[in-house]
């Protein structure tokens, strides 16, 4: 046995000892909250998930409330935000209703449509939500307390920030949860955003004094340079609140992790030197589900441009058309905004189009909405591309897919998942684009140059991406297996994190050693 392999045993054997410590103490749940909105839970959780997982720890992601329109299908058939799902990836689990019992899907800028265990219960004005909440925490504590029936741990994110001090009343998503099944909690901060010792002190101090005992400490994110140059920070932070600092996290370049809901435009830009298959997909108000394109947007051979402004618009290949929350909203902006124009003149010159659920929707005739499903009642026209209407009734669509792609030599596999409202008719549909184990999806105009589907995720598959890119003009391309490098920047994020936060830390925290 070599010394590494000795060590990395006795490491485990420690690991497993503290769990059972940890158990018996009764402290199951570690909470990590952030001074802000993208200060790193998320990719936090997802470290120490995958971290404990592949120590043979039982581990299991949750998150009380996500505000998002990134969301995920579990095997049930409820919905809950990608980020729980990303992080039960970490765990290698399956994603679970459990894990993220509250999901808010924005579809106006006073209201959102609310996710309770999956299901769709109604859409509330934030007033109406805000007044729900006592009822919803103990929907809340009950979904906790199922996970730690069939888990060691559970390893929960904070929503925003804790020291929103207008959010405190009836509070479910940060310390009124922690106080609620009373665990302790991690701040983490971004340093990269400047200003982070007034982050993390004036978090803290806007805290109630039960909320500062069960705080064990503090994170710093995305720390780029010499650690010794912040020592005196460090020092003044951890004697003025009395908190350890746990970590400095280093700023990783590169890292790819599927976002919650932030929409990083920039993260994956390509030089602009006509090198790249050029990819733009519009982002209207209200997409949704726009990791959909993170394959493209890390494919080598492409350059996929997420523009909001059409100002900014200076050709593609190939327009793909992003779902939406309110379809009949994003359909208007896109004309008000020019796009449609474009889209017409981009058709004009050879190139093509593709539409995702709500995008989908929006190339056919019309969008009908009789009962005010996603906005106001009433009957949009759609762009015309393809000869398909849509009504917009019936229950949420919520199921994971696979079939194969139709009318191409050799097989094709498909796998993604729907999340949509509406039933689509007309005599594109004769053309389908796959075969599902649900029946045909999809529909292509009789030019072959536009075509529409339900299934979120087409573009992970590696097969049918490479089918995708040479239909719409690519000729040649790389073999790009987007899973794969989704699975191995979880493993990188992970190490990187474990090397600054040594997880005996985090037993130290879960045995009150901290």
């Amino acid at each position: 046995m070599t010394q590494s392999t000795s060590t990395a045993q006795g490491s485990r054997t420690l690991l497993v000892q503290g769990t059972k410590t940890a158990l018996e103490k009764n402290v199951r749940t570690l909470m990590v909250q952030g001074t802000t909105s993208d200060a790193g839970k998320s990719i936090l959780v997802t470290a120490l998930c995958r971290i404990l997982a592949r120590r043979g720890i039982k581990v299991a992601p949750f998150k009380s409330q996500n505000m998002a329109l990134n969301s995920a299908v579990t095997a049930d058939g409820g919905e809950i935000g990608r980020a729980q799902a990303v992080q039960a990836e970490a765990c290698f689990l399956a994603p679970d209703i459990r894990m993220n019992p509250i999901l808010l899907k924005p579809n106006s800028d006073l209201g959102s449509q609310v996710i309770l265990r999956g299901k769709a219960i109604g859409n509330m004005k934030a007033v109406e939500y805000h007044q729900h909440k006592p009822k919803l925490l103990q929907d809340v504590v009950c979904a906790h307390g199922e996970l730690l029936q069939d888990f060691d741990l559970v390893m929960v994110e904070g929503a925003g920030s804790p020291a929103e001090i207008n959010l405190r009343e009836h509070d479910l998503a940060n310390m009124g949860f922690a106080e609620a099944v009373d665990c302790p909690v991690i701040i983490v901060a971004d340093i990269d955003r400047g200003g982070v010792f007034a982050h993390l002190y004036g978090t803290f101090e806007l805290l109630s004094p039960s909320e500062q005992a069960r705080t064990r400490g503090f994170i710093i994110n995305r720390f780029r340079g010499d650690k010794t140059l912040l020592q005196g920070g460090l020092d003044w932070l951890e004697e003025h609140t009395g908190k350890p600092v746990l970590a400095v996290l280093p700023y990783i370049h590169n890292l790819h992790i599927e976002a919650e809901d932030s929409l990083a435009v920039d993260q994956f830009a390509k030089s602009d030197d006509g090198k790249h298959f050029k990819v733009v997909v519009p982002i209207y108000p209200r997409a949704s589900n726009h990791t959909d394109f993170d394959a493209l947007r890390m494919h080598p051979d492409v350059d996929c441009q997420l523009l909001r402004d059409v100002q900014t618009f200076k050709g593609a290949d190939l327009i793909i058309l992003p779902g939406s929350k309110n379809t009949r909203g994003d359909l208007a902006w896109l004309k008000q905004s020019g796009w449609d124009a474009v889209i017409q003149r981009h058709l004009r010159l050879g190139g093509k189009v593709i539409g995702i659920c709500g995008g989908y929707q929006m190339l056919g005739q019309a969008v009908h909405d009789p009962d005010g499903t996603e906005s106001n009642a009433g009957t949009s026209k759609g762009l015309g591309h393809l000869d398909i209407e849509t009504l917009l009734q019936g229950e949420k669509q919520l199921r994971n897919v696979q079939g194969h792609w139709l009318n191409q030599i050799g097989d094709i596999p498909v796998t993604g998942y729907e999340i949509h409202v509406g039933q689509t008719t007309g005599r594109d549909l004769a053309k389908p684009l796959m075969q599902l184990n649900t029946g045909p999806d999809g529909a292509r105009n009789s030019e072959d140059t536009v075509m529409g589907s339900y299934v979120h995720g087409l573009f992970d598959e590696p097969k049918l991406l490479e089918e995708l890119l040479h239909w719409a003009g690519l000729e040649q391309t790389q073999a790009f297996d987007y899973p794969a490098l989704r699975a191995a920047q979880i493993e990188r994020l992970a190490d990187e994190v474990e090397a600054e936060l040594p997880i005996e830390k985090i037993f130290n925290i879960m045995q009150g050693c901290i």
